[in-house]
């Protein structure tokens, strides 16, 4: 087979995903093996592949292809989440191009709509991590509605709510006015930002006397049902029991007390707008008092605006508090700087309604949950454990999940009202069980399916996304098929930390109500994508690279390193495109190395001592990479795991084993070596093989001619061995030797072609072991060890070993002897300069300790050099 000079990533890549998906390497059955698996966190179906992307799930690979090497039964779940409001509001922009109004569709209308936009785009997300070559189950995709995903939804809802643990309640929730539906608390970011504070009269009933309140919405007054002070402010006890007009719909409304009023803050009077606010809600529940919603559902005035019917609630607040001031009752205005809280998905201002929604109740269900991550000997660990002190913060604060979304896109909530009254509905799975349970309630016999109208909303995404590691393996519906008992729990989840509340603390609920036991056993917590400068990756700061431009680029091995190579568990990520670039080079090192080896002639001839000692120590040195491997795996730090493969081949693989074994110019190289090395560099590919899966695939397929069955994708991950550890120390000592004679050789311009001889005075009785790899790569005449300094040589130090490079014939002895001279002299007046600055009392005592601790160690080496250059002087002489 013609091997290419260069490697080609897009040649390769194609070829062999093709190759794997053929031969069903990724597909996953139950069967005797020890079963590996990881479901996917679903992206959104509206998705396109972005650097959050491209890490997530390059760890998912690199984790499920290094199972599949240890001889598990590797199982990678691959799908898509509906995103509700996301996909519901590119639909609508989608319909509003084609000159179609949302609201004039009916519900199966617009839900054709959002099928056919699904269907047209849905795939693409999944298509481009092909690119980056995930190895995912292609044959288990799933989709949060296909049907069996949504009757599973259904089921839970059903069960939870005849378990007394979903409700239908009448309160504050968070307003999307964009995307016109309910968010729940965590979907809500809150973003400080400075607004006007304006202070307004109101005036009191039958006096001539005004209070004044302060208030950042004076749009809101219109819905004001009282006006609250302190009963402990002694400020306004002769205003008790009065009442206040509301300016400009001049309503009465009463002076009510309640300790909840700051005496500190703004006037200390209060205005209470219950249908606005979740504190003046409370507070109006305390005092009985109106509830005015003055909002319609895209935050415009209704009729209770008055003039200002139909503005939207900014412009409204411009102009109501103009009106004020032209009525003579806008005292002034003034900054403040507070937190707003504004939507995740669409960055509108989230305004506070009182809406009738469902919810689920979590107090109980999360126990079990919040004793799964923290208990002493927990089933679910945490990678980094820094983000449990989050999850105990979320999950001992947990507030009822609001589960109802005022949306067409997902699944409808399954209540059937069959009358006019809130309470007047049944829960069930369709609508003929529905039917069944609303005549036993209603105790009429005759009610019929057309009697019966099922509740519009939709449930919150969540609330099927939670169910996922049971519902893809269709544990909900049938909680005990053989997918599910075999490949649940789950080994490991990657996600963000973005979502450790929203996703998996719902996901570890959900399956201890479920299944009884954890979804996973670890959780491994990428950072955050950021750019040098620290900023986080968007399209709005145009920061974000496109992810297939770079795999087009650097190829996708050299992309998932130059990820990998920054990534250190729950931290954020510094994308530098260099790193890619650096993981390209590493794949062109590694392919030239391959054809290094592949490019000699091998022949029947005796193996050196060179060799047999270097394929020695590449095992020592291969070995002990192997258990820091497996180390840094254990704990989730695949990018240090990576650092040690990437030191192994480019140091010690491509930099020293390499040039220890290579054969003299135009000899050939024995065959018991040569062997050997192919077997060293197919280890090497193998634990390489889950980081860069296209590279290490071609080299091996190269290597010889191979069944499937001896693909590298299903290759078994090397054992670990008992080898000779001291030969690491020994060659760390012996690379050191040779980078000397190597110093020589550069400074006095002898060509390495020319043999030379070399002594040794063994002062530190360091181990012969390397005589021969030192010789090889020295090209030295013969090593001889002597116990007299060696006269007419140049000499260096390693420890306190000296060492003897005979100089006759080499070089010109007498400008030699000028030049050390002139280097001793320079070196003993920088030594006198600083043994002048450490014989200052006043500068040792006074100056910072690393800097005395560097002027020391400048002192030590200088002394060192001064030696070796005397020895050298006294040798040539």
């Amino acid at each position: 087979m013609q091997i290419p000079s260069k490697y080609d990533a897009r040649e390769v890549e194609g070829k062999w995903y093709d190759y794997w998906m053929k031969h069903n390497y990724f597909h996953s059955e139950p069967d005797e093996r020890e079963p590996y698996t990881i479901v996917i966190p679903p992206p959104n179906v509206t998705g396109v592949l972005h650097m959050g992307h491209m890490l997530n799930n390059t760890i998912q690979d690199v984790l499920i292809r290094r199972a599949r090497l240890q001889g598990k039964n590797a199982c990678w779940v691959p799908g898509t989440d509906h995103a509700s409001i996301a996909t519901e509001a590119k639909v609508v922009a989608k319909l509003k191009e084609q000159g179609i109004d949302k609201n004039d569709l009916s519900r199966d209308e617009f839900l054709k709509h959002a099928w056919d936009w699904t269907h047209e785009y849905g795939g693409v997300i999944l298509e481009q991590l092909k690119k980056l070559g995930c190895s995912c189950d292609w044959d288990r995709t799933k989709f949060t509605m296909d049907d069996d995903m949504s009757e599973a939804v259904i089921k839970v809802f059903v069960d939870l709510y005849e378990k007394g643990l979903i409700y239908r309640g009448y309160r504050m929730v968070n307003w999307d006015p964009e995307a016109k539906t309910t968010l729940s608390d965590e979907e809500v970011n809150h973003v400080e930002r400075t607004d006007k504070l304006y202070y307004v009269k109101y005036k009191i009933e039958d006096e001539d006397g005004f209070i004044t309140i302060a208030t950042t919405r004076p749009e809101t007054i219109l819905g004001d049902s009282a006006v609250c002070i302190n009963p402990n402010d002694e400020r306004f006890t002769s205003l008790k029991g009065k009442k206040v007009i509301v300016p400009i719909c001049n309503r009465i409304i009463p002076i009510i007390e309640d300790d909840y009023v700051d005496i500190e803050f703004g006037t200390g009077c209060l205005k209470v707008t219950p249908a606005h606010d979740v504190n003046d809600k409370e507070i109006g529940d305390r005092h009985n008092l109106e509830i005015i919603d003055i909002l319609n559902e895209d935050a415009s005035l209704n009729s209770y605006g008055l003039h200002h019917e139909g503005k939207d609630r900014v412009v409204a607040r411009k102009d109501i508090a103009k009106e004020l001031d032209d009525m003579g009752i806008l005292v002034k205005t003034e900054d403040i700087t507070h937190k707003v809280g504004t939507s995740e998905r669409t960055h509108a201002v989230i305004e506070p309604r009182l809406s009738d929604q469902w919810f689920l109740k979590m107090e109980e269900l999360a126990k079990p949950a919040l004793k799964a991550v923290l208990d002493e000997n927990p089933e679910i660990k945490l990678f980094p454990k820094k983000f449990e002190n989050t999850y105990r913060h979320w999950m001992e604060n947990v507030r009822d999940w609001n589960i109802s979304r005022q949306l067409l896109w997902g699944q409808q909530i399954p209540a059937y009202y069959y009358g006019d009254g809130k309470e007047d509905f049944v829960v069930a799975e369709t609508i003929d069980e529905a039917l069944e349970k609303a005549r036993e309630k209603t105790n009429n016999p005759q009610l019929a399916t057309n009697d019966l109208h099922q509740e519009t909303d939709a449930l919150d995404t969540w609330f099927s996304s939670w169910l996922w590691p049971m519902s893809v393996f269709d544990g909900i519906r049938n909680p005990e098929n053989e997918d599910i008992k075999y490949y649940y729990p789950t080994n490991d989840l990657v996600t963000g930390p973005d979502i450790l509340f929203f996703w998996v603390a719902r996901m570890i609920v959900a399956g201890y109500e479920y299944k009884n036991e954890k979804p996973f056993e670890n959780v491994y917590l990428t950072g955050l994508v950021r750019d040098k400068q620290r900023r986080k990756m968007s399209k709005s700061l145009g920061n974000s690279p496109d992810a297939l431009k770079l795999i087009e680029t650097y190829g996708a091995d050299g992309v998932r390193v130059g990820l990998l190579l920054s990534s250190a568990a729950g931290n954020d990520l510094m994308f530098d495109e260099a790193l890619c670039n650096q993981g390209k080079g590493f794949a062109n090192k590694t392919w030239n190395a391959f054809r290094l080896i592949n490019g000699w002639e091998v022949a029947e001839i005796n193996q050196p001592e060179s060799s047999k000692i270097a394929i020695d120590w590449f095992e020592a040195k291969f070995q002990k990479a192997l258990s820091e491997i497996e180390d840094h795996f254990s704990k989730y730090r695949l990018s240090d795991a990576l650092m040690s493969m990437y030191k192994l081949i480019y140091d010690d693989f491509c930099g020293w084993f390499l040039e220890m074994i290579k054969p003299a110019y135009q000899q050939p190289i024995d065959k018991k070596t040569y062997n050997a090395a192919i077997s060293i560099l197919e280890n090497n590919l193998k634990i390489l093989h889950p980081f860069m899966p296209f590279l290490t695939e071609e080299i091996w397929q190269h290597i010889t001619e191979r069944t499937p069955d001896e693909a590298l994708i299903v290759a078994k991950w090397p054992e670990n061995k008992t080898v000779n550890n001291t030969l690491i120390p020994e060659f760390d000592f012996a690379s050191e030797v040779i980078s000397g004679i190597r110093t020589i050789r550069k400074q006095k311009n002898i060509a390495f072609k020319d043999a030379i001889g070399f002594s040794i005075i063994n002062n530190e009785n360091s181990g012969k072991t390397f005589d021969a790899i030192i010789a090889k790569l020295g090209n030295l005449e013969n090593v001889d060890y002597v116990s007299e300094p060696v006269e007419g040589a140049l000499t260096f130090r390693v420890k306190s070993n000296e060492y003897f490079v005979p100089m006759a014939g080499n070089i010109d002895v007498e400008a030699e002897v000028k030049k050390l001279t002139e280097e001793l002299n320079y070196t003993e007046g920088f030594l006198k300069s600083v043994q002048k600055k450490l014989s200052n009392a006043k500068f040792v005592s006074g100056a910072p300790e690393q800097v005395v601790a560097s002027e020391k160690k400048k002192e030590a080496d200088a002394l060192a050099k001064i030696e070796t250059l005397k020895a050298s002087l006294i040798s040539l002489k």
